[in-house]
């Protein structure tokens, strides 16, 4: 295939027309939560992932033709461990329990239900009215009569193996109603030849009434507690609430107070958006980075082998990755400074260091079930790159020189693993790429050799706070150089007209993973790998295109790409697609976290994607680059369109938090960096120049 574009600017301009058509659903509401008021915008179905310390669901959700609400819960637990005890071996389990339907309001059951909106703020909260049918006169004649609305919300337990929900029935009638709520509580024995553990016990309980109801009841009095009818007069509420929860057979049944359930899910959403804010004029980005920083941060498990964050998606969970964990993730939780998060980094890295080995044979890409097992399915994918290059971010960013020198050997045995690795091109050679020989990728391809010379970059900067030997940091050096050289020359090409690169020797097709040199400072091809990257051969409405010619998209390559773009000074295109990318994600069909894959996967909420989100605000639009324990290179890119952008609460560079505010002044920027509202440094520059900061 040889497409060769002869106006690339028409069609970049065109492909940005294309992708800018798409519907909006939700809308941003002032409590900075999105919310779907249902119109007559039904039938519509979407899916969410939530997740705790010990469980994940991904809530199947949706408002039907006749105004009905729709849930399937798909339950895992990830330290509950099947056989075989691989990759995918979490206990599962789906629900479809209706509690509502067992509700008995003034004698009748709910029927007619209408959903009147539905909002998501790291909870799922659903808002119904139902009506209820009367008999009146001699001929029998029915109406139906507003009884109640009803509020649903859902949200994982913090620390517990268990979802909760909690419903309110609120009496919108005009007279008293009487309401009913049962005891109910069913429980599945799975089989036992199946649990690495025996047999486990899924409980789901109905629990009514909760604390500050009309009976005001104690949770911890509800084991067995019997119902009686409660009459609400016209305007009063009512709670129950109800759990999902999975344990082993010898363990205590949970019995959790609900209200205080609520309050941990909330204060832990509190704690992720108090930390590292952006603010800028676009209130789109401002949201979907927020929201992305609570699915980051929430997917992280409490297992026998220490915190493991896990990408999710009813697949993987109690393991990590070269890529979704020591790539994508792992260098962004300093910045968040979720502790958490942190100690999940340091693990999966205290994990990839058990594997090293004096002859140099491959890491594994992935350690499973807790610690106990690896996947190597792909063979070498570049892992060891991968996984350099993040623990080096990580270990600059964090700034603590005990977990530095910890993670040292770790990232000295990764480069020289890849050292040895390097073919006759100057180029690292690897088996696969991450995704896994789903696309070809030769024998050596961009991505593994971008990764392994940004690696380089950091052991130089980490070799220097470390005092290691001045000839090694040389050394290092030397070879950042070398191979840089190397990347443009064999893997620079123009293929299908743009002067780019090619993904491997042979390749002849556009790739999206070309975005790649742009994000490690490699800029000697960046105008026409922009201009490919944007234009309709790779990107479409949803991101860009795995290849083009092919329907797969994969968010990670996208987020790399846009973060890419706003590096290489390309502020103005880039901050185009990125809202239009972000309302796509945030407010349109499938809601409200960056994803996985299509049509793998059907477009799962992988949390590690939602990392790379983030990062295209840290290192992108301010282009923030650790070079030290305290210091940094500084580029902000403030587009044309905005006059200020800022970046509060930076947590990374050491223990005292620290804020970026960058604002328009004339024909430069003033770049502002405060600390307890006191400014420590000012600098007037141009928009797109770095800075060397050090705190």
């Amino acid at each position: 295939m040889n497409f060769k574009p002869l106006f690339p600017l028409f069609l970049f301009t065109f492909s940005l027309f294309i992708h800018s058509t798409h519907a909006q659903r939700w809308t941003i509401q002032p409590d900075h939560s999105i919310k779907w008021a249902v119109t007559d915008d039904i039938p519509h179905y979407d899916h969410i992932e939530m997740s705790g310390l010990k469980v994940s669901a991904v809530l199947r959700y949706g408002v039907n033709a006749d105004g009905s609400f729709s849930l399937e819960r798909s339950m895992i637990w990830p330290m509950l461990r099947t056989i075989p005890n691989n990759t995918h071996g979490s206990l599962m389990q789906r629900s479809s329990i209706d509690y509502l339907s067992m509700l008995i309001v003034n004698g009748k059951t709910l029927n007619n239900e209408k959903v009147k909106s539905l909002k998501l703020d790291g909870t799922l909260t659903v808002v119904s009215e139902f009506t209820i049918d009367h008999t009146r006169g001699h001929i029998g004649n029915k109406l139906q009569e507003p009884a109640v609305e009803v509020t649903r919300v859902y949200f994982p337990s913090t620390d517990e193996p268990m979802l909760c929900e909690e419903y309110t029935v609120k009496n919108i009638s005009d007279r008293p109603v009487s309401l009913l709520i049962p005891q109910s509580r069913v429980i599945y024995q799975t089989d036992p030849a199946k649990g690495v553990d025996g047999s486990y016990r899924i409980v789901g309980t109905l629990i009514s009434p909760l604390m500050d109801t009309l009976t005001g009841v104690s949770m911890s009095t509800l084991k067995e507690t019997s119902t009686e009818p409660i009459t609400l007069g016209s305007g009063e509420t009512v709670r129950f609430g109800a759990t999902l929860q999975a344990n082993n057979s010898d363990e205590t049944e949970l019995f959790p107070d609900l209200t205080a359930e609520r309050k941990a899910r909330e204060s832990f959403v509190h704690q992720i958006q108090t930390n590292l804010c952006f603010e800028s004029p676009d209130e789109v980005i401002n949201h979907a980075f927020a929201f992305a920083k609570v699915r980051t941060a929430e997917s992280i498990f409490a297992t026998s082998g220490g915190l493991m964050h896990g990408p999710g998606g009813e697949s993987y969970y109690a393991a990590v990755w070269a890529n979704d964990q020591a790539e994508y993730v792992n260098p962004f939780f300093p910045f968040l400074g979720y502790a958490t998060g942190n100690e999940s980094a340091l693990n999966s890295f205290r994990h990839f260091a058990r594997f090293m080995n004096p002859e140099y044979k491959p890491m594994p890409s992935s350690i499973v079930a807790e610690g106990k097992d690896v996947w190597h399915g792909a063979g070498d994918r570049g892992d060891a790159a991968m996984i350099a290059y993040g623990a080096a971010r990580y270990a600059l960013a964090k700034g603590d020189a005990a977990e530095a020198n910890t993670l040292w050997p770790l990232i000295e045995w990764c480069l020289e693993y890849c050292n040895r690795q390097l073919t006759a091109e100057g180029v690292v050679a690897s088996d696969s790429d991450e995704l896994e020989n789903r696309f070809p990728s030769g024998d050596a391809n961009l991505c593994t050799s971008t990764l392994y010379y940004d690696a380089l970059l950091s052991a130089v900067f980490l070799a220097k706070e470390l005092k290691k030997p001045v000839g090694q940091v040389k050394q290092y050096a030397r070879r950042a150089e070398d191979l840089k050289e190397a990347i443009n020359r064999h893997f620079g090409a123009t293929v299908e007209g743009f002067e780019t690169y090619r993904y491997y020797d042979g390749n002849d097709v556009l790739r999206s993973w070309i975005c790649m040199p742009l994000t490690v400072g490699i800029y000697e091809r960046s105008e026409g790998t922009v201009n490919a990257l944007f234009s309709p051969r790779l990107w479409t409405k949803d991101g860009l295109l795995t290849q083009a010619g092919t329907s797969t998209f994969w968010d990670r390559s996208t987020l790399y790409a846009l973060r890419g773009v706003f590096a290489a000074g390309e502020t103005e295109k880039a901050l185009d697609y990125l809202h239009d990318y972000s309302a796509q994600r945030l407010l349109g069909e499938h809601v409200p976290y960056p994803i996985e894959a299509w049509p793998e996967g059907n477009q799962r909420h992988l949390s590690a994607e939602s990392g790379l989100y983030a990062r295209i605000v840290t290192e992108g639009l301010f282009g923030i680059r650790p070079t030290g324990f305290r210091s940094f290179t500084l580029t902000p890119q403030l587009p044309d369109k905005w006059d200020r952008m800022a970046l509060k609460n930076i947590q990374a560079f050491g223990d005292a938090p620290f804020d970026i505010f960058v604002e328009r002044r004339g024909s430069k920027i003033e770049t502002r960096l405060q600390r307890n509202n006191r400014v420590i440094k000012t600098y007037r520059i141009r928009n797109g120049e770095s800075v060397r900061v050090r705190l």
